[in-house]
């Protein structure tokens, strides 16, 4: 059996005990996403609900209901940061109205995150729309791929088509390219404006204990699925060591994102 070493000062373990190991953290961090998402999902669906409550008690239904959206933008936007614009908050009312259940209560789906969601509410035909949402499930489909079946009316060809194979075949070509890329996960450029730090002089140190002291408002700019590991970690090489100032973990991608700080050019 291969072993592994942890460290010159410690008993090796076994690759297979280690990779045991691994799997039980990778698979913890992956329920953590999902219930990040879950609870992301569940609160717009919320949101729109008391939006919808709240307009309804309204006397002039549209002038109030544009007006109210309005002061929430303002306000939620004040306290929370982005994320809560008119139109987003439109959405989230749509969302609600859209997925109520026939008036029976939350009917949303903690397989499919917000995104897929977005492109969901925009199909009309309540058939057409479970279709989708059963399919993007039971073929993983990346929001992306499940955009590209929506624009191509892939539920509408099926139906008409006498031979669907060749549909379903094309559909499966086209969407095994578009499952998620790194990239969809990675943000260029990234705007640290909350850290509120001056222009001159500004340390490598500075930022980086901006950056900690602000994570929760850092991790919401890196996108979702990231999770905070360590600052200063050290990596060794055969005649030197680095030392790494923030480790993060992807659930999704499964790999770690390392930052190195640098107020100045690129030495490495």
């Amino acid at each position: 059996m291969e072993n592994k070493k942890i460290s010159s000062e410690n008993a090796p373990i076994s690759t297979v005990f280690y990779n045991e190991i691994c799997t039980i953290v990778h698979s913890a961090k992956n329920k953590v996403y999902l219930a990040v998402n879950t609870a992301m999902v569940e609160a717009y669906w919320l949101i729109g609900k008391r939006i919808v409550e709240e307009e309804q008690q309204g006397k002039e239904r549209a002038k109030y209901g544009q007006a109210l959206l309005k002061n929430l933008s303002i306000e939620l936007s004040n306290d929370f940061g982005k994320g809560f614009s008119v139109a987003n908050l439109k959405n989230f009312r749509l969302f609600y109205r859209t997925f109520s259940g026939d008036g029976k209560g939350y009917a949303v789906r903690s397989e499919l995150s917000w995104t897929h969601y977005r492109s969901l509410i925009r199909i009309k035909d309540p058939k057409a729309r479970l279709w989708y949402a059963e399919e993007a499930i039971s073929n993983h489909w990346s929001s992306r791929a499940l955009d590209r079946q929506i624009n191509v009316l892939y539920y509408e060809r099926l139906l008409s088509s006498q031979e669907p194979a060749p549909v379903a075949k094309e559909a499966k070509e086209k969407t095994d390219r578009l499952q998620v890329d790194p990239k969809d996960y990675l943000r260029d450029p990234y705007i640290f404006d909350f850290l509120d730090l001056p222009y001159q002089s500004l340390l490598e140190n500075d930022v980086e204990q901006a950056l900690i002291n602000n994570l929760q408002k850092f991790l919401l700019e890196l996108g979702k699925g990231f999770a905070f590991v360590e600052r200063q970690k050290r990596i060794s090489t055969d005649d030197q060591d680095f030392y790494i100032d923030l480790v993060f973990y992807h659930f999704k991608l499964k790999c770690f994102l390392l930052i190195d700080l640098k107020i100045g050019k690129l030495a490495h």
